[in-house]
């Protein structure tokens, strides 16, 4: 699947980095790295805090001359985090409303509406800040990863860390568990 080749080679589609606010000297010795709860390997280069997750870059995937992922939600070198429920679990809901943050609406095989019912507080960054994950598995997409079932990035200690999001018509996003990674400084 590409967007594994993709996440692991870093090719982040980063063209942009962190906001000049928030980069330099001032900033660096508030840089953290994520790394693996279960067993300290570093799982992200330094990065540094976002006051929110930014709005998704418009795409126009079918467009595109190649598939793939989108630009990255994330600028490069930065994080923020997810303040709404993100992922699986997806339940039924009673009104049509976006399943999760910067996803459109999507139901069931019977027509209802879904939402997430997943974690708050995911740590969102830029896929090509990621060092050593790899892709578990993934939700069925056209041409890469989707968060419907789950965290789907896999620490070389084989422990669940993240949910990679890089199919085309999705915004490109990696959303580290808050309750799988812990912040360290560099």
């Amino acid at each position: 699947m590409h967007d594994q080749r993709d996440h692991a080679q870093g090719d982040s589609k980063a063209e942009h980095t962190c906001p000049a606010g928030i980069t330099g000297a001032a900033t660096e010795a508030e840089a953290v790295v994520f790394v693996c709860a279960r067993c300290g390997v570093p799982l992200t280069r330094p990065l540094t805090q976002l006051p929110a997750v930014p709005e998704a870059p418009y795409y126009a995937w079918w467009d595109a001359d190649e598939p793939g992922p989108s630009p990255s939600t994330v600028p490069a070198d930065c994080y923020a985090i997810e303040t709404e429920p993100y992922g699986a679990p997806l339940v039924v809901s009673e009104e049509l409303v976006p399943a999760m943050p910067r996803r459109g609406t999507i139901s069931n095989v019977h027509g209802q509406p879904l939402v997430s019912q997943g974690p708050r507080g995911n740590i969102v960054i830029n896929p090509g800040d990621a060092r050593g994950l790899e892709l578990q598995h993934a939700s069925a997409a056209c041409c890469g990863a989707t968060p419907d079932g789950g965290m789907n990035q896999v620490c070389t200690c084989g422990a669940l860390v993240a949910t990679l999001c890089s199919d085309c018509c999705l915004p490109y996003e990696l959303h580290l568990s808050e309750r799988h990674v812990r912040a360290v400084r560099p």
